[in-house]
């Protein structure tokens, strides 16, 4: 029997119309979709998916729990867990599109299983999305770079001091917003943010004082270089 193919599909960061052609044909045309949570009402990728192509919501869900935790150990049972299902789909010769928010590359839980699958012979793609960075960009109608200025995109977690001094534009992705914001105002740093971006909930701070301490985790701050 022809085994099937995994296949990572980016589906941007909230608004259904920022599905690329190839993401929603490969949604169209797979034969299990698998999600990155337990439940499909609280998946926002799926709910995406869904609305960008409606017959998403009829095929064959393969939920795949993987848990936000610090625990690697407890990460790295779910990745193999996941895998396992994953793979038993793939065995049996179905075509398996996993869903992810933003694009596939960009600190997606789908890297952590691709390589899993494919360690098992099994053949994986990688269908790109619209990051989340570049959308709020797009939406704060602002270039994130120009000329030669350098483009840093940081992890929620990483400290906010060190990646202020780099030169260039800064971006700051979820997680650790109080002391993001403390920085910030430490250093005279002039930030814009999209919390929710693409989605029913967005929300636009175009100055860092807009910027509220208890935003989502949905949200991109960009600092520019030459808004000190």
């Amino acid at each position: 029997m022809k085994k099937g193919v995994l296949s990572g599909v980016g589906v941007g960061p909230g608004d259904p119309q920022l599905l690329t052609l190839k993401a929603m044909r490969r949604i169209e045309s797979c034969d299990v979709l698998a999600i990155p949570h337990r439940c499909a009402a609280d998946c926002t990728a799926y709910g995406i998916a869904c609305r960008a192509v409606p017959c998403a919501k009829d095929k064959p869900l393969l939920c795949i729990d993987l848990p936000m935790t610090h625990d690697r150990a407890a990460r790295e049972r779910a990745y193999e867990t996941g895998a396992d299902a994953i793979c038993a789909a793939l065995d049996a010769g179905k075509n398996v599109a996993f869903v992810t928010l933003g694009d596939p590359t960009v600190y997606s839980t789908f890297a952590y299983l691709s390589g899993r699958v494919e360690r098992r012979g099994f053949s994986v793609e990688w269908i790109p999305g619209v990051p989340s960075f570049c959308a709020a960009a797009a939406e704060l109608r602002e270039p994130l770079c120009t000329d030669r200025q350098a483009l840093h995109i940081v992890p929620g977690g990483a400290d906010a001091g060190d990646a202020l001094a780099l030169s260039g534009t800064k971006v700051f992705m979820k997680g650790a917003l109080p002391t993001l914001l403390c920085a910030l105002g430490e250093g005279g740093h002039a930030a814009k943010a999209v919390e929710n971006c693409g989605m029913p909930e967005q929300r636009i701070y175009r100055g860092t004082d807009e910027i509220p301490a208890d935003a989502g985790y949905y949200l991109v701050t960009i600092v520019k270089e030459n808004q000190t």
